[in-house]
Formats: structure tokens, C-alpha cells, sequence
């Protein structure tokens, strides 16, 4: 039975895989992903003499005009790339992403806090974190490409991330505001297979609602289907650490707490995100936990959505209040200690963005 779902999801994978390089082909980035997919591919062969070719930069085209609305989507989500793909690389693999998926002309180049290896005791989870981690780093090489091939001037650095589970770190910021540990406690995601799905929960429904609360905002269609394609993959994360935190909080001995915990966290996303923005004024909800209350049992609650079945969107600001773990309207915080990297402020000021 085992062995029927291992190979399912390994079938599923092929798919999905195919689906990706026709997405990467469209968005002009196939040879940067390439090169970092093969660099993980290496990284999570069993053969531990492997070695990992470098990925090849794809050229640049000379800038064209000043940044675009467009850009500066692309730019926020190029963001939460690098913080996703650290965090999975890291987790999966014990190593930072390539150098060459981390330059860019805007912004500050920032280092990476924090990060180590999970000692995975399920080998199931373990293979997710490797598919995952080789998803998020073609994402970051596909986001490169798209925003070279309209203004190579315009591609941004990776900002200073902080992925650390100590006594100072993000994540340990985050976990004692949301209740899911003591004031004085710590909260280490890569401690075992429960605190990496944790810390994964954290971050994929934020991905999510980010592309979906953006794409109304895109004008090129060839830039909507890339935010799209990678929105679809990001929502297949964010059910699958939805669905394993569910089945580990009810199935896994001595982790039922992994329910509670998970629905703390939702608790605590949504108490950052404020209340009726300018574009969602009559929305208090945009996040769910992973159980809800029918007919007064608790079930499964895998796709946190509307009364009309569509999932939520968030705004750049409600956004940024997450990963920067906080309600006010800061500039820099939590997971990114110096800000992110992007020029929608820039436009915001002129005018030029809602």
C-alpha cells in the first residue's frame, strides 16, 4: 500500500515536472532552471559522491524603460521566492541556494540567518521537502528570467533573510506570537519532521494569497500565466503541508497537537493582515486553519477558501505585515530583517499602484 502511494506520487511528480519546463519554456527562463534544478537534483541523489554543476545565467537583454507595475509584482514575489527556497534548501538539502540565482541590480545583497538540514524520520516528508525545494528554486530562476526579459536593470538582489529557529530568530518570533510556545521558549523548524511542516504552513498560505491578491494587478498576459503557473504549484505546496499536518495531528502518535498548533499559526496570519484595506474593506477573514467545525465535528479543512469555494487574496501591505511579523506599517522585520527588495513603494507614491 506503501509502495502504491510512494509510486503514485512519484508519477504525479513526472507531471508536474513536464508542466513546469512547458512554463519555463513560455516564460524565457528554461536554462536558468535548468542548471538549479539539476544542482538539487544532485544534492538529493543518493549517491552522496555527486557532485552539483553550476546553473548557467540566461543572458540579459538590455533594460528597457523605467520599472512597470508588472516589475514590481514580480519583484515582491521574487521576495518570498528567495525566503521559500532558502528555507527549503536548507531543510532539505543543508545548503544555500546558488550564487547565481541570488544577484541582481536592485536592492541590497543580504545574507541568510539561520538554516540547517531536518534529520527527517519519515522518508515521505523528506522526499516532499526535496520536490518542494527544487519547485521553489525554479521559481526564483523563472521570476529572474520573466523580469530580465522586460527590464534586466530591474532584477533584485536576494534581501537579508532570517530563517533561524533560536533564541532571536524569526521563527521563534513567530511561533511565540502565535501561542504555539512559551515566552521564554524556542521554536526550531528544522528539530524534526512536525516543526518542519510547522514552518512550512507558516509561509506556503502567505505564497498563495500573495499571487492571487497580485494577479488582478498584472497587465501582460505573458506575466499573468507566469504568476499563474507558479500560483498553482504554490496552492499544490500549501495542500499538501495542510493535508500532512491534518493527517500527523490525527493519526501520528504523540503529535495531535500538530492541529492546534497549525490553527494557531492561521490565527496569528490573520491578526496581521488589518481590517478593511483599500481593496478588500468589507473582508475581516483571509486565512482558515486546517480543521473546521460541521454539523459540530471537527473535519478536515485542506483548502481555506470563501463561501464560494476561491481562495483569499492579500494585498502588498497585509502581505508584508506577515512576513515582517507584525500589525504596524513597517518597513523591514521577522523574516526579513532589512526589508524586501522591490519598487512598489516607489510607484505607490507616485500614484502609479493601488
Amino acid at each position: 500500500m506503501i509502495k502504491d502511494s510512494v509510486f503514485a506520487a512519484l508519477e504525479l511528480a513526472e507531471v508536474r515536472r513536464a508542466e513546469r519546463r512547458r512554463f519555463l519554456k513560455l516564460a524565457g527562463a528554461g536554462t536558468a532552471a535548468a542548471g538549479g534544478l539539476a544542482l538539487l537534483s544532485a544534492c538529493g541523489s543518493d549517491n552522496n559522491n555527486s557532485t552539483s554543476p553550476s546553473p548557467t545565467p540566461t543572458p540579459s537583454p538590455t533594460a528597457t524603460g523605467s520599472v512597470t507595475t508588472d516589475v514590481a509584482i514580480l519583484q515582491l514575489a521574487l521576495n518570498l521566492e528567495y525566503l521559500e527556497a532558502q528555507f527549503y534548501s536548507f531543510a532539505a538539502f543543508g545548503r544555500s541556494l546558488p550564487e547565481a540565482s541570488l544577484t541582481g541590480t536592485v536592492g541590497q545583497r543580504g545574507g541568510v540567518t539561520g538554516g540547517r538540514k531536518v534529520g527527517f524520520s519519515d522518508p515521505i516528508i523528506a522526499s516532499y521537502a526535496r520536490e518542494i525545494a527544487a519547485d521553489e528554486l525554479a521559481h526564483v530562476n523563472a521570476l529572474r528570467a520573466v523580469i530580465t526579459s522586460v527590464n534586466a536593470a530591474q532584477v533584485i538582489n536576494q534581501p537579508a533573510i532570517n530563517i533561524d529557529g533560536g533564541t532571536s530568530g524569526a521563527f521563534t518570533l513567530a511561533a511565540r506570537n502565535a501561542g504555539i510556545i512559551g515566552a521564554n521558549d524556542t521554536f526550531d523548524p528544522y528539530a524534526d519532521d512536525k516543526s518542519f511542516l510547522l514552518a512550512a504552513y507558516l509561509f506556503e498560505d502567505v505564497g498563495v494569497t500573495a499571487y492571487k491578491g497580485a494577479s488582478p494587478l498584472i497587465s501582460s498576459a505573458i506575466y499573468l500565466e507566469a504568476a499563474a503557473g507558479i500560483l498553482a504549484a504554490e496552492a499544490y505546496h500549501a495542500g499538501l503541508i495542510r493535508a500532512e499536518l491534518y493527517r500527523m495531528g490525527t493519526l501520528v502518535s504523540g503529535a495531535s497537537d500538530a492541529i492546534t498548533k497549525a490553527n494557531a499559526i492561521s490565527d496569528y496570519r490573520d491578526s496581521l493582515d488589518g481590517v478593511g484595506t483599500t481593496l478588500l474593506p468589507n473582508l475581516n477573514e483571509l486565512d482558515e486553519g486546517i480543521t473546521k467545525t460541521v454539523n459540530g465535528a471537527q473535519v478536515a479543512n485542506i483548502v481555506p477558501a470563501d463561501s464560494n469555494a476561491i481562495a483569499y487574496s492579500r494585498t502588498t501591505f497585509q502581505v508584508h505585515n506577515i512576513v515582517y511579523l507584525t500589525k504596524a506599517a513597517a518597513t523591514a522585520g521577522g523574516f526579513f530583517p532589512a526589508g524586501t527588495n522591490n519598487s512598489i513603494d516607489a510607484l505607490r507614491s507616485s500614484g502609479n499602484f493601488a
